[in-house]
């Protein structure tokens, strides 16, 4: 048609044209990017009347302890908490974002937050940023379609189990998992699970450590435990490496009196008076 402007469209599906921007770079000789190494174990799991998620409580910075014990299970609904690995003020600022959002949702709608909702929101808010937010989430609730479990990787993608774990010592928690989990355990059964697991990633992991946090989600009640269980507990100075006054010999003794200023000051102006009289 005449007058009407035919632009050229965008095929669909991926684009690649940044690799071959990449790769130009590493020959001129720039170095990309590191990924910041972090270290956690979270875990979550599904039991008979609801869900359990545990953390440990060790934050690091590079091969530094930065803190001993960083809250991991966030708040987000009444019903519904989060796990978070990765970097710390990523997914304290993700988890607190989405917080205020199902806070509004609920607001809004007037009905109790469901799981999936929440699981939405991050998925899309993680996507958007294209895995540059640090943040790998286990999400846990219980709404009126029962208790749900998902685990929310850092570039968007969701996974539905009945048991996840996520972080630097999720290879041990899984060994835990799949060892001692079973379909409708029983509440302390699965705290049992969830601690064992956490304890396996803090043992076997030098980035997770410290204390055993749990969440216990019920239909209508939250229980969070902080801590559960202090798995690395501190140890204890057996003997007493005091030694009492004259076990040791004094051969010989010198004294040096110490003068302040201010007295040097008075005796010199005593000396003044004197000379003066």
């Amino acid at each position: 048609m005449a007058g009407v402007l035919l632009t050229e469209r965008t095929p669909p599906g991926f684009s690649f044209e940044n690799c071959k921007r990449n790769s130009k770079l590493l020959e001129l000789g720039y170095k990309p990017p590191k990924a910041t190494k972090t270290g956690t174990t979270i875990v979550g799991i599904v039991f008979k009347d609801g869900v359990v998620l545990g953390a440990d409580t060790r934050a690091t910075e590079n091969t530094t302890v930065a803190d001993k014990n960083c809250m991991k299970i966030h708040y987000l609904a009444d019903n519904i908490y989060c796990c978070g690995a990765g970097t710390a003020a990523d997914t304290e600022m993700t988890t607190l974002t989405i917080s205020s959002q199902l806070e509004l949702h609920r607001l809004n709608t007037g009905r109790v937050v469901r799981v999936c909702t929440a699981k939405q929101l991050l998925k899309q808010l993680l996507f958007r940023y294209q895995g540059h937010i640090g943040a790998a989430l286990v999400l846990g609730g219980v709404d009126v379609t029962g208790p749900h479990l998902h685990s929310i990787h850092p570039h968007g993608s969701t996974d539905t189990l009945p048991y996840t774990t996520m972080g630097s010592g999720s290879l041990a928690a899984m060994s835990v998992l799949e060892s001692q989990w079973k379909p409708n355990l029983s509440e302390e059964e699965a705290k049992l699970v969830v601690r064992n697991a956490i304890a396996a990633g803090i043992f076997n992991d030098l980035g997770s450590g410290s204390n055993v946090d749990l969440c216990v989600i019920r239909k209508g009640s939250v229980e969070y435990i902080r801590p559960f269980d202090v798995a690395n507990q501190k140890g204890k100075r057996q003997g007493n490496y005091r030694f009492h006054r004259g076990a040791t010999g004094v051969l010989s003794t010198r004294v040096i009196p110490l003068v302040t200023e201010s007295e040097e000051v008075r005796r010199t102006d005593d000396e003044s008076m004197d000379t003066s009289s």
